[in-house]
């Protein structure tokens, strides 16, 4: 996605002036020398050329990332097929490990995954494909930091402009999907069902099989303004499912047992994602909020507000198994969410597809965070 979609629910996060750093050795990380960090590197290169175009002296968050700028030169300048042991000395060379504080204590982390789905598609509606993602609308418009609309959240960033020129809040989801955009030609794409295009939103970007071969990818353009809510909580608070089967697939299945229930719950969470179509490019994932296609095990949606994009992020969840083994990986800051908030909150993308989907659906687990810090930076 190239900006905050909806993926977990939002809360309050510490300021960047109450964030820090403690230092430490790679030796005091014990499982760092047999993970794999070629993911990583990868998409490391991938977010280098931009950390390159950074003045040195602008801020962002806690680091500057004109501080990035040695490591990006190096790793562009490296081969491109790295062994695992060069991946790692990169790393070693150019970065060093610190525990993530918040007001000057070590802060416990979380990670939850998300995907690009892929699914069948139409440009135009049919007999089949009814449901359909839109396009932004030309009313809905960006709010700046320090504006408030009455009748919506602080944190909103998206608004109705009307004829006067009022900004006002822009119907939910329950409007949006009984009409309200309809006659105006904004329809993008259209899909068979109801709760994939919700899951389309969840995620914030998509690649459709449409008819003749041809392939679309969407992605996120803009939201209606309004706070995400997991839908997911909204069944376990009500006792309709249990917290461990509260995951995607848990949620897909509650839905499909309960069709004259769905459109109802859909509904509890008002926000709505538009979309735009990007490019397709062969092998490469969706693109995150840096501006680079995503790296499937190597892309991770932070707190942008806190953390630098390109920043290296070691996450060590060992009571979540991936390919049989407890995830302990090294992931770049290359994306955010709108509820990715937090100085150790944090999202994996695991891919494209129905299989990465079921991975994905299932991470909601405890981690330790290590931030990789640029050697010449001082937290």
């Amino acid at each position: 996605m190239s900006a905050p979609s909806d993926r977990a629910e939002p809360r309050e996060g510490p300021s960047v002036a109450s964030l820090g750093f403690a230092p430490l050795g790679f030796d005091r990380l014990t499982h760092w020398g047999r993970a794999d960090h070629r993911a990583a590197l990868h998409a490391f290169r991938r977010s280098a050329p931009s950390l390159l175009r950074v003045d040195p002296a602008a801020a962002a968050g806690p680091l500057r990332r004109g501080r990035f700028a040695p490591a990006a030169r190096a790793v562009l300048e490296g081969p491109a097929d790295p062994s695992r042991t060069e991946a790692r000395l990169f790393f070693e060379r150019f970065f060093r490990p610190a525990e993530i504080l918040s007001a000057g204590a070590p802060v416990s982390g979380f990670v939850t995954g998300y995907y690009e789905p892929e699914l069948p598609a139409s440009r135009r509606a049919t007999p089949r494909f009814r449901v359909p993602l839109y396009r932004r609308p030309a009313d809905l418009v960006a709010v700046a930091d320090d504006s408030a609309v009455a009748g919506l959240e602080p944190d909103t960033r998206f608004a109705l402009r009307a004829a006067d020129g009022r900004l006002l809040p822009y119907p939910d989801r329950a409007a949006i999907e009984g009409g309200w955009l309809r006659g105006r030609g904004l329809e993008l794409a259209f899909l068979e069902k109801p709760v994939d295009a919700f899951f389309v939103h969840v995620q914030g970007s998509a690649r459709l099989a449409l008819p003749g071969g041809e392939t679309m990818r969407v992605g996120y353009a803009a939201k209606n303004g309004h706070r995400f809510t997991a839908i997911g909580r909204v069944l376990v608070q009500a006792g309709e499912l249990p917290l461990e089967g509260a995951d995607m697939a848990g949620i897909r299945r509650w839905l499909a047992a309960h069709p004259d229930r769905a459109d109802a719950l859909l509904h509890r969470n008002r926000s709505f994602i538009f979309f735009r179509e990007v490019a397709v490019e062969p092998g490469a994932g969706p693109v995150g909020g840096a501006g680079v296609p995503l790296t499937p095990f190597g892309s991770l949606a932070v707190d942008a507000g806190l953390h630098a994009y390109g920043m290296p992020v070691f996450v060590e969840a060992p009571e979540l198994a991936v390919s049989g083994r407890p995830f302990r990986r090294l992931l770049v800051a290359q994306d955010t969410g709108s509820a990715i908030v937090g100085p150790a909150r944090g999202d994996i993308f695991t891919g494209s597809g129905d299989a990465a989907g079921r991975v994905a659906g299932a991470i909601r687990h405890r981690a330790r965070w290590l931030a990789l810090l640029p050697v010449e930076a001082r937290p």
